[in-house]
């Protein structure tokens, strides 16, 4: 048996890069599949019995997790119980080949198991490790359980998500994972750079916490308290700092245009727009300090304008005059949309399982050696033969073995 696209693999900016998915659920995984969306060779491990716990995760076609088939894309698939004695020695074996290891055990596990990244680098010295977890390696916080939800609200993103008469929001999606994912990724591929320019070339372990990967993104609010005592509140669509900016109801009832002007000169073309000359050169809304002070009126006259039109007919006529302005969507809307069909930001990828399944194209695009979707995420240890047979050379029998004594 070979490995089957082998050969596409070949011609992306990432092949050559072998990972090893040790990780379940969430930032770990989807960091490997932003890897192997560039032509890393990702092996997905997975528990024997078990599998990947977010193959019971979201909603199912036909007993199959949808989030599966896009989490676990472009990865080959293999078994193997960490717990057990040839389980460990056979990640070794893969780990003398491979560049990168994600795992997303809590800290001290895989040392439990004598696998840690002190043991992997001394069969492989120029390992890389990525290490995600809720809290981090270290800290008073580093042993306990953490997932997206917590990074969420411990980051402090909820608490300035919503209006102000309602509890915090939470994310209807895994918001806290995919943003670490992304962080993850970005952090392995710093680690490779550094590896490759030492001369004695060493890995090291990078250590991605989810809570931490989401605070990143807050810093301005965070300077706002250290420099001046200020707490963000919750705003709903609203910008404390910037005016006009919301999400405004059309005369489609449940279908609304979001819009920004934050920047003076999209400001002006907005009043002219919904209010003519006369409007631009209301003092009021002269500059943004003055357009924040006056709020409330600002927004009952876009609010007022909004209602006369349908959403998309309200939305051609804000680009026509170089306002920054969209329709809220839906997944539906989104899928007809012709920028995504044009950018082919949708792309359709059979699945052996599902027949052909929509997923999101790689990003960011590359002009030259850009990435590509190739398979689907395959089924529980579907290429065990070509991993552990024609890569590591083990016969049937000693692979029947295996199998029978629960390593693989």
């Amino acid at each position: 048996m070979t490995d089957q696209n082998e050969d596409a693999r070949r011609g992306l900016p990432l092949s050559g890069v072998r990972v090893l998915d040790i990780a379940t659920m969430g930032a770990g995984p989807l960091a490997a599949t932003f890897l192997a969306d560039f032509g890393a060779d990702v092996i997905k491990v997975e528990h024997p019995e078990n599998g990947d716990h977010i193959r019971a995760f979201g909603m199912k076609k036909d007993g199959i997790s949808l989030y599966w088939k896009t989490i676990s894309r472009n990865k080959r698939a293999v078994t193997l119980n960490l717990k057990h004695a040839d389980g460990q020695a056979l990640l070794k074996d893969l780990v003398k080949s491979a560049d990168v290891v994600v795992e997303n055990f809590r800290p001290g596990t895989l040392e439990k198991w004598n696998i840690g990244y002190d043991v992997l680098a001394q069969v492989n010295p120029s390992l890389v490790m990525l290490r995600t977890t809720g809290f981090g390696q270290t800290g008073p916080y580093s042993a306990l359980p953490g997932f997206g939800t917590l990074a969420e609200a411990m980051s402090g993103f909820a608490s300035i998500t919503g209006t102000p008469d309602t509890p915090p929001l939470l994310p209807q999606l895994a918001l806290a994972d995919g943003v670490c994912g992304v962080f993850g990724a970005y952090g392995v591929m710093v680690a490779l750079h550094a590896r490759d320019r030492d001369p004695e070339k060493r890995g090291q372990v990078v250590d991605a916490s989810i809570c931490e990967a989401m605070s990143r993104l807050l810093e301005s609010v965070y300077l706002e308290y250290d420099q001046l005592g200020v707490v963000r509140q919750r705003h709903g669509n609203r910008l404390p700092d910037a005016a006009p900016r919301g999400a405004y109801e059309s005369r489609e009832k449940g279908k609304y245009v979001a819009l920004s002007g934050s920047a003076q000169p999209v400001a002006m073309r907005l009043l002219e727009v919904i209010g003519g000359p006369d409007l631009a050169a209301d003092p009021r809304f002269a500059t943004n300090v003055d357009r924040i002070a006056n709020i409330e009126a600002l927004d009952t006259l876009i609010a007022a304008w909004m209602k006369q039109h349908p959403r998309d007919e309200a939305v051609d006529i804000l680009r026509r005059h170089q306002v920054a302005a969209g329709p809220v969507y839906d997944v539906g809307d989104l899928f007809a949309d012709p920028h995504y069909k044009a950018r082919q930001a949708l792309v359709s990828i059979p699945d052996p399982d599902l027949g052909d399944l929509t997923v999101h194209n790689v990003v960011p695009r590359l002009s030259r050696t850009d990435g590509k979707v190739l398979f689907t995420g395959r089924d529980k240890g579907a290429d065990n033969g070509d991993v552990y047979g024609r890569e590591l050379g083990l016969d049937a029998a000693r692979l029947d073995a295996l199998r029978k004594a629960g390593a693989i």
